[in-house]
């Protein structure tokens, strides 16, 4: 499941709302959007996110969060080392094997190193 796929689980979730009858609104087959909630589709477009910002009434903070969950949401990432150390390339080749494998503490432990990486890197 994606981090996009999540919330929108949750919003429907939150107000009761049937998948098919969602699909239906947005001009969708439950089908896709299913796939969408599970991770097996990509990450979706702006106007589809635009359409489930209008469909639920969310507005400024909420509607900018789902927009940044649709962004980070793609369930098949490429990344590109071309250029960089063998060492990158080697990280980015080991996560890659080991990402199913990391429970929840593991993930935060990851996101709290890049977290204070993106900082250092702010001038």
């Amino acid at each position: 499941m994606t981090p996009f796929g999540a919330r929108l689980r949750e919003l429907r979730a939150e107000r009761g709302v049937q998948l098919k009858d969602m699909a239906e609104a947005l001009g969708v087959t439950p089908t896709y959007l299913s796939a969408l909630e599970h991770g097996r589709r990509g990450r979706p477009n702006w106007g589809f996110v635009q359409r489930v910002i209008h469909y639920f009434n969310i507005i400024w903070d909420d509607a900018e969060e789902l927009l940044r969950l649709a962004d980070v949401s793609h369930p098949r990432v490429t990344v590109d080392t071309a250029g960089l150390s063998p060492d990158a390339t080697r990280l980015a080749n080991r996560f890659a094997r080991m990402v199913a494998r990391l429970d929840a503490d593991d993930i935060a432990g990851i996101e709290a190193i890049l977290a204070a990486v993106q900082a250092r890197a702010k001038p």
